[in-house]
């Protein structure tokens, strides 16, 4: 089944769930704002990468935080459900913004307790290992889009997140990529310690001999 959305593209990813403040001022996007206040009409935001347009998340417009005296106006929109452009129209029938038509991804919540937990302890490590605090959030409400745009993903990394359509396969995407990030992450704190070092006097650690192997390593 196919749909006719309102387009905004960005050159950005948006996640379902996502909640996320837009600057409205083009004279297009403010006719789109009214038209979702006065209609309340969902609008597409297809991420514009390398020139093309392929898929993006469906939103809604939550709500509407300040309006200026020149039109433009500071939106709060919530994402809802990823689909793929099947035909792109610059403008939509009489209206300034452009439309497409649209078919919205399925999407299983197939993803694991053990999946959503490994994921949960690997976030944390990723924070713990940048020095930065960590996200508040509970428990039962995470899911693998949770924290998307904090774990380092470049935007085709996003693109291809968002493009698949079940929850495991996103988290073992998610658990791959941070498995792979924490321990160069902590390679570079070990680095700069050593390099914070260096000239100064160092303590370091008694070493037990009693039980050791003569040997190189391979």
């Amino acid at each position: 089944m196919t749909t006719t959305l309102a387009m905004f593209p960005l050159e950005m990813v948006v996640f379902p769930e996502e909640r996320l403040a837009l600057h409205i001022f083009e004279d297009r996007y403010q006719q789109l704002v009214n038209d979702c206040e006065q209609y309340e009409i969902t609008f597409g935001i297809p991420t514009y990468i390398e020139k093309t347009l392929a898929y993006g998340t469906e939103v809604k417009l939550v709500k509407v935080d300040k309006k200026y005296s020149s039109g433009a106006s500071d939106v709060v929109c919530e994402g809802l459900r990823v689909f793929k452009i099947l035909d792109f129209q610059p403008t939509l029938s009489d209206r300034l913004y452009a439309g497409a038509e649209v078919q919205f991804l399925d999407d299983i919540k197939n993803g694991t307790t053990n999946q959503k937990l490994l994921f949960i302890k690997l976030v944390l490590r990723l924070y713990e290992a940048l020095q930065v605090e960590a996200p508040v959030f509970l428990a039962d409400e995470v899911t693998s889009f949770s924290f998307a745009h904090k774990l380092g993903l470049s935007i085709e990394q996003e693109l291809k997140l968002i493009k698949m359509k079940n929850e495991a396969d996103r988290y073992i995407y998610l658990i791959d990529h941070l498995s792979a990030t924490i321990p160069m992450v902590e390679e570079i704190n070990r680095t700069r310690r050593l390099i914070e070092l260096n000239g100064h006097f160092k303590n370091f650690n008694p070493l037990d001999f009693t039980d050791y192997t003569l040997g190189d390593i391979e």
